[in-house]
């Protein structure tokens, strides 16, 4: 990559969800020249429809910054708007496929921030597959865009280790401030001309991580206790591992966000609940998993002191 030594960089940022917040805040601390923000149109959300502005967007108006918020990324107005912003490179976290015309723009590319060691665990939901499948290490990586998701030349990687305890929402934390400082690294590396670019090797045995759907959420009893603790964590706090709850002959859905693992025999059929004074038990092969924090339908999520005091269970009853 033929970059002139200390070139001033022009940067157009885009993301949308929090997750990004933390990249374009460590920009801005390192200095670095924001010519403009590009985030999701503002939506309506919530039981009252009321209009929300993304986290960029509302970080980018706190700051100062000039917000651009498209619905068509290909729109020639956009295109004329964003080609007069003068930004020579354009850095992506969190955000949408961008079509080429706007990913090869700049002078020196458009690099993207992904949660997680690629080529392993491509796709929208990397942090949540990396926990869902037990992994022990992931990490975050920048690379320049092309014209597939995900595969670019890779600039920069550092790793994270994954805790037996994390669940999505810790790792999530992590995950930001560590790729925030990679960004920023990646930055400067592109602006002294100085990036070591290497490519993706692609193998039989990479993990995708593609988006999650409410089938994905549905717990199987019938896994190991572990593959159950990990899918359970894999999906909490949003958006949340299910299972139905079956007793005197009615079914109802209910959330379970943390857990834990009790090893040992028993003669119980999987899915049975064991409930005493305090604590909620579902018999998995090999052992119980503890029930810590769940959410009963139309009330709010709980411990499970909380739901021992209201709920009554019948005998026999299961999760399904």
């Amino acid at each position: 990559m033929s970059i002139v030594e200390n070139s001033p960089l022009r940067i157009v940022f885009m993301g949308t969800p929090d997750f990004a917040v933390g990249s374009l805040k460590h920009i801005l601390e390192a200095g670095l020249d924001v010519v403009g923000v590009i985030t999701a149109p503002d939506r309506p959300a919530g039981r009252g429809r009321k209009v929300q502005e993304s986290a960029v967007k509302q970080f980018a108006v706190e700051h100062h910054l000039k917000v651009l918020q498209p619905t068509n990324l290909k729109d020639e107005g956009f295109l004329e708007e964003l080609k007069g912003l003068e930004a020579n490179l354009q850095v992506v976290v969190a955000f949408r496929m961008l079509p080429k015309e706007v990913w090869q723009m700049p002078e020196y590319g458009t690099f993207n921030l992904h949660a997680s060691l690629l080529p392993q665990y491509r796709g929208a939901a990397p942090i949540n597959w990396a926990i869902i499948n037990g992994e022990t290490e992931t990490g975050v990586t920048t690379f320049f865009i092309d014209e597939k998701i995900d595969t670019g030349n890779i600039i920069l990687q550092q790793k994270e280790k994954i805790m037996l305890e994390d669940n999505v929402g810790d790792l999530h934390d992590r995950l930001m401030e560590t790729g925030a400082k990679l960004v920023v690294e990646t930055c400067k590396l592109i602006g002294q001309g100085s990036v070591e670019l290497k490519a993706q090797q692609e193998s039989a045995d990479l993990k995708p991580a593609p988006k999650i759907h409410k089938e994905t959420c549905e717990i199987d009893w019938n896994h190991s206790m572990k593959a159950i603790y990990d899918h359970i964590r894999g999906l909490s706090p949003y958006p949340g591992a299910w299972t139905t709850l079956v007793q005197g002959g009615k079914e109802e859905q209910i959330k379970i966000f943390a857990t834990q693992m009790e090893s040992g025999n028993h003669n119980y059929n999987v899915g049975t609940l064991v409930v005493d004074k305090k604590s909620i038990k579902v018999a998995v092969k090999n052992g119980f998993i503890l029930l810590m924090e769940l959410q009963l339908p139309g009330k709010r999520r709980m411990k499970v002191n909380e739901v021992l005091n209201g709920l009554k269970l019948e005998e026999g009853a299961y999760l399904r």
